[in-house]
């Protein structure tokens, strides 16, 4: 009999300690908190949030608090949606016009002033999960105009009906045929730009890291907003800024507040990846000889410190990285119409301007 009570309680609760504790050994990869220094080139946009966007998130929260409680399957449709549907309402100044780039499903988007040889390759946010060049059609067209450009809208594969390997691969091909196809068809690209947000921010970012291994011809300037860089979630505001990420604070702030083992064993679930894996973390990698590179971020966002982190580390590894923050801004603020995004998108001009003019 007291046997059978060792066994059993070695069972119960020395088994799950050595498997959090190889799980955390196996997934947390390098510490990377050196680069929490306030070493970046740190540009603070405005003193306040505008009441505009104070109304705007408002109106946000209180969307979210009567949302359809569903099931998993019938929760995820609706989002996408929900997403698509907010995204096709806005009004535009652009032309759409529907394309497979290599067999990747996807959309141009032009302004009245794009240059088809001037191309801009977009990486919609999302979780990985929702959206679409439909639901980002606010930040794509404004990003045709600004940057006189075509831009390229990769309708990527997403979680969980498709691996994250899948999204990946799908950006790639997109980034390569971008290189010597535009709107008119097969022509060399005279200035390129890479850009996303959020999830996409991460898709953009892994996927300037894979073109300059494969000796691809690198983008002229990228610019990522409210990037995750980091699938370990190990950054610092991950959890501080829990209480001010109007967007992200009630549903992910549950899972980055468990013990570090079942964080990272959640993002290995959920990616079926391993999370400390440059392909899906680019704040782990090399950030060596990259293109330069402007991180738009808030500081009341969860992502503050994965865009913060990376733009030191990039800097320190001799790259060209910048970071900009808008004070308790939400997350990917730039896709709504609100003062703090007129200002992001001017910024953006304005670094296009710099290391992708004529």
């Amino acid at each position: 009999m007291k046997i059978f009570l060792v066994v059993l309680l070695a069972i119960i609760f020395v088994i799950p300690v050595v498997a959090l504790i190889v799980v955390n050994f196996l997934f947390a990869g390098e510490d990377q908190s050196q680069f929490d220094l306030p070493a970046h080139q740190k540009v603070k946009m405005r003193a306040s949030a505008s009441a505009a966007h104070q109304d705007m998130a408002a109106v946000i929260v209180a969307d979210m608090a009567t949302a359809p409680k569903l099931g998993r399957e019938e929760q995820l449709k609706f989002m996408r949606g929900q997403m698509d549907a907010r995204g096709v309402a806005f009004q535009i100044n652009a032309e759409i016009q529907q394309v497979a780039a290599d067999g990747v499903s996807g959309e141009w988007v032009l302004a009245p002033n794009a240059d088809p040889d001037r191309r801009l390759l977009y990486i919609h946010g999302g979780a990985y999960m929702v959206g679409s060049p439909k639901s980002h059609r606010q930040i794509t067209s404004r990003l045709s105009e600004i940057a006189r450009a075509a831009v390229l809208v990769v309708d990527y594969r997403l979680l969980p009906e498709h691996s994250r390997i899948n999204g990946i691969s799908d950006c790639r091909v997109a980034y390569q045929w971008l290189l010597e196809n535009g709107p008119d068809g097969q022509s060399h690209a005279q200035k390129l730009i890479v850009a996303g947000d959020s999830s996409g921010g991460n898709l953009a970012l892994s996927t300037i890291a894979w073109a300059r291994d494969e000796g691809l011809r690198q983008a002229d300037a990228v610019i990522v907003m409210s990037p995750q860089t980091d699938l370990t979630l190990s950054s610092p505001s991950l959890v501080i800024n829990i209480p001010t990420d109007v967007m992200q604070g009630a549903s992910f702030g549950p899972v980055v507040k468990a013990p570090k083992p079942l964080r990272l064993l959640f993002s290995f679930l959920m990616h079926r990846m391993y999370p400390a894996d440059p392909l899906v973390s680019p704040l782990l990698g090399d950030l060596n000889d990259l293109p330069p590179t402007l991180v738009q971020v808030s500081d009341a966002e969860m992502f503050y410190d994965d865009g913060a982190r990376y733009v030191n580390k990039a800097n320190a590894q001799g790259s060209v990285a910048q970071l900009q923050v808008w004070p308790g801004a939400m997350h990917v603020w730039q896709a709504f119409e609100v003062p703090e995004a007129d200002e992001a998108f001017g910024e953006m001009g304005k670094f296009v301007a710099a290391h992708a003019g004529e």
